[in-house]
């Protein structure tokens, strides 16, 4: 399906001859080459020539140059450059450290540095609980992967994996206010990681663990959770889950049903995929059916590995076998989290009535939503260009700015929990619908009640260090 996106876009600074209909001409040629004309731009006019920058959007980088190589090619036109609107957003990274306070004078500096900083230093050493009031470390987190599972490009290393993780440090301040680092490692030994991660703690009141592959990621975020007091949250699991089970919660009182009794096929028995199943576990599913690449992952099933062993005693109750088309025949849902092609339309079509479908694979959905039958009532993907669009950006942000208010020590179930029926609450019950059954992530009520929540939640589970409220002492 054609999708024309600002990702894919570029600005042309293009020499056209100043004729009736010049211009005209050249839209015709993006149009006609599948591309789309945002902004036009006359930058100065060259005697019998004028100069115009036009940026178009496109499907992929690939379209980007047929488009140009369209307007290369027209009489009267030339391309003086190309600009990558995407690559020029990145030149000298997104994110910069400023100062909360002024340096402007020497009472400043003496206060700010030496000799002042030392009486602040001294009063931590004495009481290492003020490095939360006095440093830092109360709004700080740290976002570490080691560029092992980096969004759909896999392992490609932790410089590759920076743009990544600071476009993660964005979002953790445009949405929740979150002052987060980027900490690239270059190592994939798990002792490593979780060594650096130990050595980095006293900065950070949190660690976001991202785009570290499985089975790994299990190992590394439990012993940091057990060796650390602060929080540690791999967002490729934990964060997908609140976020599909908000929307899961959502879509069954859509379709009327209830948690306790529909059966569940998923696909994809990854990071995501475990924890998604654990969540929707702990909120009163009891049927769910894991499926790999060999089909359905049950009891007993020979060479299965220890993640997917212990998942096979927890899920499939009645020990079902077979394909994910197959297992998908009167199921109520189906949970994508793993790769095109996975099931097929024509097994979806065979789904019992008010069907919900989940087809989070991105860029690619599991299977296109175009090609859905009448039976399914609610569907989600992990694109914008849908309807439902399930994003760990509803989550992540609200979590540790909850966590942090509230100085946590971990991130227990029961936040988890709490963060997920927040976000499912913030779409009230009179604008509920099929195609409506998540907020958008630019919806700013989101990160208030998710945090509340987190907090509260905290507090009821004795790992608050404090009563919450954003920023108090």
């Amino acid at each position: 399906m054609a999708h024309l996106s600002a990702s894919f876009s570029a600005t042309l600074r293009v020499h056209l001859d100043d004729r009736p209909g010049a211009f005209a001409d050249l839209a015709r040629a993006i149009g006609d080459a599948g591309g789309s004309l945002d902004a036009i731009d006359l930058v100065r006019v060259e005697g019998a020539r004028k100069v115009r920058d036009i940026t178009v959007f496109a499907q992929d980088a690939g379209h980007v140059e047929r488009i140009v190589a369209t307007v290369r090619s027209l009489p009267g036109v030339e391309v003086e450059h190309v600009s990558d609107r995407t690559f020029l957003l990145h030149l000298g990274g997104k994110i910069e450290v400023t100062s909360k306070a002024p340096l402007k004078t020497r009472d400043d500096l003496s206060m700010a540095y030496t000799p002042g900083v030392a009486r602040v230093c001294e009063a931590i050493a004495r009481d290492p609980e003020s490095v939360w009031n006095l440093t830092i470390k109360r709004n700080t987190v740290a976002v570490v992967t080691d560029g092992t599972a980096v969004l759909g490009l896999g392992d490609i290393g932790p410089e590759a994996s920076l743009p990544v993780m600071e476009g993660k440090a964005m979002l953790f301040k445009e949405f929740g206010g979150v002052d987060a680092f980027p900490i690239a490692l270059a190592t994939k030994d798990v002792d490593g990681i979780v060594s650096a991660c130990e050595a980095i703690a006293p900065v950070f009141g949190g660690i976001n663990l991202e785009d570290i592959s499985a089975p790994r990621c299990f190992e590394i975020e439990d012993r940091l959770r057990a060796s650390l007091d602060i929080p540690v949250f791999h967002d490729d699991q934990h964060g997908t889950a609140i976020v599909v089970l908000a929307a899961f919660l959502n879509a069954l009182r859509v379709v009327g049903k209830k948690a306790e009794d529909v059966k569940i096929v998923l696909t994809g028995v990854g990071a995501a995929g475990v924890a998604v199943t654990k969540i929707l576990r702990a909120a009163g599913v009891t049927r769910i059916v894991g499926c790999d690449r060999k089909g359905a992952i049950w009891a007993g099933r020979p060479g299965l590995d220890g993640v997917k062993a212990a998942y096979a005693q927890d899920t499939n109750p009645d020990r079902e076998r077979g394909s994910a088309d197959e297992l998908l025949r009167g199921a109520d849902v189906y949970l994508g989290l793993s790769a095109p092609g996975a099931v097929s339309a024509a097994a979806v079509a065979t789904m019992a009535p008010g069907a919900i479908v989940f087809a989070m694979a991105n860029p690619t959905p599991e299977v296109a939503p175009e090609e859905f039958g009448g039976n399914v009532a609610v569907v989600a993907t992990g694109r914008s260009d849908y309807p439902n669009q399930i994003n760990n950006v509803l989550a992540f942000p609200g979590v540790f700015r909850g966590a942090l208010d509230a100085r946590a020590s971990q991130i227990t179930e029961r936040m988890k929990l709490a963060a997920a029926h927040a976000i499912a609450a913030t779409i009230p019950e009179d604008a509920l619908g099929a195609e409506y059954i998540i907020p958008s992530v630019f919806n700013r009520d989101v990160v208030p009640a998710v945090a509340e929540a987190i907090a509260a939640a905290a507090d009821a589970d004795g790992v608050a260090r404090r009563r919450h409220g954003p920023e108090s002492s």
